[in-house]
């Protein structure tokens, strides 16, 4: 993808994240802020021309040259600008327009769609994570898995124990130990993202993700001695926008526990879920919880607007879903939180919680993966960690073909890059230190965030 310009409004957290993602990829990144705090932190960070002021006053997206953008993000914490801004960008030529907007009224069918506003894509934070939830909570098996070239190949989170198969072993033992092909792609420890090497050493505690053939996915499940079961009964915290959206896809599956503080929102909820039970209550009160039967529970989801209430309660409920303390043979709950500060997010993973996630990097995510569609073929963020799974076409004459992978492993450390799989003539497989990429494969890789322009140099 050639480098564009780009036009984002606002710098909250998606227009942070959208920039520092940008800007780190060489694209020309102009934003327009209100707040000066934002505008300063923006400044002492990153290389963006920033614009002071209200970016519904036309004469700054005049400042702003707006008539010599690429593509304009909208993403303020207004769903009326970032709307208008749709109209604004198309009067100035901007070729693509995005737009976060939380409501969902302005799908295909609505009085006023996103065609009429002039909008190629429109984003729905709350949503995305929402969707996000029921996925997991429906997949039910370990931690987190994601599906990566239409499901061919496929990503397994877990967390190490000291009983783990892989506890103590580097990623070359690995290779040599088990007789079906896998990668231990990325590992999250402490507050830090590991793209491993071959002499890394997996440690109890770590959070792992490993790539496999969807073949291969059970057989490695079974080693590490993950559970497949039937989840039936989640217990969710906090009844905002994503904790009644969670409620309103997974009731008309299975049972549904709501637990909301606010006794007036409580009220609200029990007449709008009507396969729901809503218990007014304070989720970080192990008294609350053990009166609605956490301990029955497969899974506890904690949404509310709080960080630090999101991931005590479920170290909480990890401990009170822990069937294993009454029977030997008793399954651990599984916890999903939701964790809005990026700083806490890699540290949540670490320390208990199954699967954190962040509305705002949800939102990015899905705005990279539409700007980049043209050049990646597909792209996965993992869940808790600073690493994303992205599928290129590897072109004649690339870097990535003049070699096998062992002959490219300084270039591939020095940026932490991990070549994971690759499909030649229709067929995928693990990809090895002597595996020799030709012109044409379809290659799966996983990098740092901020590292993907170095995997592009490879396929340049």
């Amino acid at each position: 993808m050639e480098n564009e310009n780009v036009l984002i409004l606002g710098l909250g957290g998606v227009g942070m994240h959208l920039t520092k993602r940008l800007s780190n990829e060489g694209h020309a990144v102009t934003v327009i802020e209100t707040d000066p705090h934002l505008i300063r932190q923006a400044s002492e960070q990153l290389d963006v021309r920033i614009v002071s002021g209200n970016s519904m006053q036309l004469q700054l997206w005049e400042h702003a040259r707006a008539k010599q953008m690429d593509l304009m993000l909208a993403v303020t914490n207004d769903d009326a600008t970032n709307m208008m801004a749709g109209l604004i960008a198309d009067k100035f030529g901007i070729r693509r327009k995005i737009a976060r907007v939380r409501s969902l009224d302005f799908e295909k069918g609505s009085v006023l769609p996103a065609e009429e506003l002039k909008i190629d894509l429109m984003v729905h934070p709350e949503e995305l994570v929402a969707k996000e939830i029921e996925r997991l909570v429906l997949r039910a098996s370990g931690n987190d898995m994601i599906d990566v070239c239409e499901g061919r190949m496929k990503v397994l989170g877990l967390r190490v124990t000291e009983q783990t198969p892989i506890a103590w072993k580097t990623p070359r033992e690995l290779a040599a130990v088990y007789p079906f092909p896998f990668r231990l792609v990325a590992i999250a420890r402490g507050i830090t993202t590991m793209i491993p090497g071959a002499s890394d050493v997996v440690r109890p505690f770590d959070q792992v993700f490993l790539f496999a053939l969807e073949q291969d996915i059970p057989h490695i499940m079974r080693e590490m001695g993950v559970q497949q079961r039937t989840l039936q009964k989640v217990m969710i915290l906090g009844g905002g926008r994503i904790g009644r959206r969670v409620a309103q896809l997974l009731e008309g599956s299975m049972s549904v526990v709501l637990v909301e503080k606010d006794i007036h929102t409580a009220e609200e909820l029990a007449g709008m879920l009507r396969n729901t039970q809503v218990i007014h209550g304070d989720g970080t009160d192990a008294n609350t919880l053990i009166t609605a039967n956490l301990d029955e529970m497969d899974t506890f989801i904690a949404t509310t607007g709080e960080n630090e209430t999101n991931i005590i309660s479920c170290l909480l409920a990890k401990h009170l879903m822990n069937k294993q303390n009454r029977d030997p043979n008793g399954s651990v709950g599984k916890t999903i939180a939701l964790v809005n500060k990026e700083d806490y997010l890699v540290l949540a993973s670490t320390i208990g919680l199954d699967i954190a996630l962040n509305t705002k990097i949800s939102a990015a995510n899905e705005i990279l993966k539409f700007i980049r569609r043209s050049e990646l073929l597909s792209v996965a963020h993992l869940h808790g960690v600073d690493a994303e799974v992205v599928e290129l076409l590897a072109p004649s004459g690339s870097l990535i073909t003049k070699k096998p992978l062992r002959k490219l492993a300084n270039y591939m450390q020095d940026h932490r890059i991990l070549v994971g799989g690759v499909e030649s003539r229709g067929e995928w497989r693990v990809a090895v230190g002597d595996t020799h990429i030709q012109p044409g494969d379809r290659v799966i890789a996983v990098c740092p965030s901020l590292n993907l322009n170095d995997v592009r140099r490879l396929f340049q």
